[in-house]
């Protein structure tokens, strides 16, 4: 059965139908299959093994069919399997799958690149690098940050999460799973409090005044001229969905700029109209220096980039910045398409 909604034609029924059994039959078998060959360590949330998605809709092996709110973890969101984006992923494996963009260039990378200089906020001159995951573009602001200021000092933010790299598990707040018994971790890494206004011991401070608080921090324990980069997701997602308070962002960006500190905004999560604006930072006109971008930015092929000012990104000696898959041809024309 096929639904329409919109100019979109879905190939499955945009409804919920689960069965008595849950999980059935058929996803056991395939769990026990799983504990004997993948390792423990990779934990899954839900107990069923997927056999088709479309739209906001999964079906698994059983026959059942749920709402998709998970979206890959903030990927999917023009959708599972959106045509647009497996026309254009069909049409690009058809011509080759990978040269590497750092031997033979092709035009869909610099398509992105045009497309993400536009996009982010800010009318400055820009510069783009793509990658694999979030955590690799966070990882790469960070060095471009660090090369361009040559300071080492990097700050980060209570209830953060950044990624599960050794650079990026330092830069997230979050112990469990992530951190705990991964050690050691990069240094130069400082956290600061957060604005979070539901849980704010004194619920009346304002975002400005909480900026203020942690600059104070900031310039007590490290000293602003010692610090490369600010680094914070406009609204946090693994540490419990925070928006900070209006001016908070404003406020931080405003001091970084006078110190000469990259302020770099992480949407991997945020990004591409999760919130509204095709970037968090846009409700209050923050323009970073830096901003982090994956997970949406290619309807579920694995892509991420960062953009920020030419001046920044052109520091970087030739060959500093790159990988072997970054920004690879089929995922580049899902992007474009998504």
């Amino acid at each position: 059965m096929t639904t329409t909604a919109h100019d979109i034609t879905y190939r499955l029924e945009q409804k919920r139908r689960v069965q008595a059994d849950f999980p059935g039959p058929k996803s056991v078998a395939l769990t026990e299959r799983r504990k004997a060959v993948v390792a423990a360590g990779v934990a899954s949330s839900v107990p069923v093994f997927v056999a088709d998605a479309d739209g906001g809709i999964i079906h698994d092996v059983d026959g059942n069919s749920f709402i998709d709110l998970g979206s890959g973890i903030a990927v999917t969101s023009v959708g599972a399997s959106d045509p647009a984006v497996v026309g254009a992923v069909k049409e690009a494996v058809e011509h080759f799958t990978h040269t590497c963009f750092m031997v033979t260039p092709y035009e869909g990378y610099v398509a992105v690149a045009e497309q993400l200089n536009r996009l982010t906020p800010g009318d400055h001159e820009k510069r783009t690098v793509l990658f694999n995951s979030g955590a690799e573009a966070v990882e790469n602001a960070v060095k471009v940050a660090r090369l361009a200021t040559g300071r080492d000092a990097v700050v980060a933010f209570d209830h953060a999460y950044h990624g599960r790299t050794n650079l990026t598990m330092a830069l997230t707040a979050k112990a469990m799973p992530y951190k705990t018994n991964f050690g050691p971790f990069a240094p130069e890494v400082y956290r600061m409090p957060m604005s979070y206004p539901f849980r704010e011991e004194n619920p009346e401070i304002t975002g400005a005044e909480a900026a203020k608080r942690a600059i104070t921090m900031i310039e007590k324990q490290i000293g602003g001229e010692q610090v490369a980069a600010i680094i914070i997701e406009p609204i946090q997602g693994e540490g419990g969905f925070i928006v900070p308070a209006d001016g908070f962002l404003p406020a931080l960006a405003d001091w970084a700029k006078d110190k000469g500190i990259v302020f770099i905004a992480d949407e991997v999560q945020s990004g591409f109209c999760r919130t509204g604006e095709w970037f968090a930072v846009n409700h209050e006109g923050v323009v970073p220096d830096i901003i982090t971008m994956a997970k949406g930015i290619a309807g579920g092929m694995p892509l991420s980039a960062i953009t920020g000012r030419a001046d920044l990104l052109d520091a970087v000696h030739p060959g500093g910045l790159g990988g072997t898959y970054g920004g690879n041809p089929v995922a580049c024309a899902a992007a474009l398409a998504a």
